[in-house]
């Protein structure tokens, strides 16, 4: 839903706006086009993972998982089930969403996909996916009612826009607002899909000038200086690991309180 609504404010009210802001830039509409397309498969990625694991706030509540408990199936083997299953429906609604806009703007904008990163675009797709899980296990861990991940949900559906910098460009944007979006995994994935679709439009707009836009639009973030696709991939990567270590220790401390249960 959030990914839709970037989508669909892009075209109807944001797109003309921009593009008016850098129209002195060769293949403007290409160029922002790609970068509507980053964000956007960056939000898809959280709100569809998110959405998915509802499944599991809702066995829970209903108390289905005690009956997963009693099986072969150990905690983590239940749990790892619930984390891949979402993983795997945000992998394949990025794809969707990928095919979707670059069908609808190679339509408007004669926009054409460099097809030689599309392996890198698959590549990061999976990698979002399982990413964003992880990062909404951190907190699904806490939520025991599925009315209360459905006004979660609402409230991440209509924030993750903004927190990938999406809806408004981060470099116009306060330096609190900048902060708060550097602190977001998903802006990071959004800068690298950015990054490898947007590469070889900004070598010909800029001439090898484009610092100031891919700051400006956060194509780049800026930590003392811009992050190379490189170290954004190093950071989302420890970001990753540190998670899945939390939810291992999380997941041996529950199963503990599970036996205890059962017995």
């Amino acid at each position: 839903m959030g990914a839709m609504i970037s989508f669909l404010l892009y075209i109807v009210f944001l797109k003309k706006s921009m593009i008016s802001s850098w129209k002195t830039v060769p293949s403007s509409h290409q160029l922002l086009d790609f970068w509507l397309i980053g964000g956007t498969l960056s939000v898809t990625a959280i709100t569809t993972t998110l959405t998915s694991l509802g499944q599991l706030v809702k066995d829970k509540e209903r108390k289905v998982i005690k009956d997963f408990y009693l099986t072969d199936l150990s905690h983590f083997e239940i749990t790892m089930s619930y984390m891949l299953s979402a993983a795997l429906i945000g992998f394949i609604m990025q794809i969707v969403m990928f095919a979707l806009m670059i069908g609808y703007f190679s339509i408007t904008d004669n926009l054409t996909m460099p097809w030689e990163s599309l392996p890198a675009v698959i590549f990061v797709a999976l990698f979002s996916s399982l990413l964003a899980v992880v990062i909404n296990m951190l907190f699904i861990q806490f939520i025991s009612r599925f009315d209360s991940l459905n006004a979660i949900g609402t409230i991440v559906g209509t924030a993750s826009g903004f927190l990938v910098g999406t809806y408004i460009p981060i470099g116009i944007l306060p330096n609190f607002a900048q902060l708060l979006i550097k602190l977001t995994p998903g802006a990071y994935v959004a800068a690298i899909y950015r990054q490898i679709l947007m590469a070889d439009k900004l070598k010909t707009a800029f001439h090898g000038q484009q610092s100031h836009f891919e700051k400006t639009m956060g194509i780049k973030l800026e930590w003392h200086h811009l992050l190379t696709g490189m170290q954004t991939t190093v950071l989302l990567t420890i970001v990753f690991l540190l998670g899945i270590a939390v939810l291992l220790i999380v997941d041996l401390i529950r199963s503990k309180e599970n036996v205890r249960t059962v017995d």
